[in-house]
């Protein structure tokens, strides 16, 4: 059985149902529900969650607004469910804190295969293994990986656990090109058609963070038509 606590919010019990009764299967035992968005953020606030599967559309509140008031209180990974397939709805979920979105009608073992996915990833980084080096250090950038922090200048900047997974992924391979296909693969361990859009969000939003301009980065670096790579800042203990 599996110790990682899941927040499921919907406001349809036969999805919750759905969704509860499959993750049972996969072994996750502990599984907790919501059906409003404050019933949610209460339990955030209360609990101990690894991991939440978010509606967009919720009886008193907006899901995505739900999702800024998450991000207050943890970076743990939140993937949007919603019958919402826009372009722009994907967009925003992104761009607000989501790791992975998902529209409905869905596979509910496609959702079970990303929930695995996300959690691998999240607790691999957050215990990290004992033969890689827990802090790196790029100029005024820190980044430590035993405690997922991220520092520029001496100041903390906050991320989501999918920022700082591809971050720390691309600044272990400095100067080598990936592809978005290539980053997703790894960086969210698994590929669907279309989420080459998730990894370029994910990049301009980290650039936002760690970029003097990031209308002409120098850290995370665009080679059109072929991919993305990581260039250690001057002062970098890779250099």
């Amino acid at each position: 059985m599996r110790n990682e606590s899941i927040l499921l919010v919907d406001d349809e019990e036969g999805i919750l149902n759905m969704l509860e009764l499959v993750l049972k299967q996969e072994g996750y035992n502990r599984i907790h529900t919501a059906m409003t968005g404050a019933e949610a953020l209460r339990q955030v606030q209360n609990g101990s969650i690894d991991l939440i599967v978010l509606d967009v559309t919720l009886p008193d509140t907006d899901g995505f607004e739900l999702c800024r008031q998450i991000r207050r209180y943890t970076t743990i990974p939140i993937l949007f469910v919603t019958a919402r397939s826009g372009e722009l709805d994907k967009l925003m979920g992104l761009g607000i804190g989501g790791d992975d979105y998902i529209t409905k009608p869905f596979s509910a073992l496609e959702i079970a295969a990303r929930i695995n996915a996300q959690l691998r990833r999240h607790i691999q980084y957050r215990t990290s293994e004992s033969t890689s080096e827990e802090v790196m250090r790029y100029g005024p950038m820190i980044i430590d990986k035993g405690t997922g922090l991220l520092k520029q200048n001496g100041k903390q900047i906050q991320c989501t656990a999918k920022e700082f997974e591809l971050l720390v992924f691309l600044c272990e391979r400095p100067n080598k090109v990936f592809t978005a296909h290539q980053l997703y693969e790894q960086v969210w361990n698994a590929f669907m058609p279309g989420d080459e859009k998730t990894v370029v969000i994910h990049i301009s939003k980290l650039r936002k963070k760690i970029e003097q301009n990031p209308a002409d980065p120098k850290i995370i670096v665009n080679l059109r038509g072929i991919g993305y790579k990581f260039v250690p800042p001057v002062g970098s203990d890779s250099e």
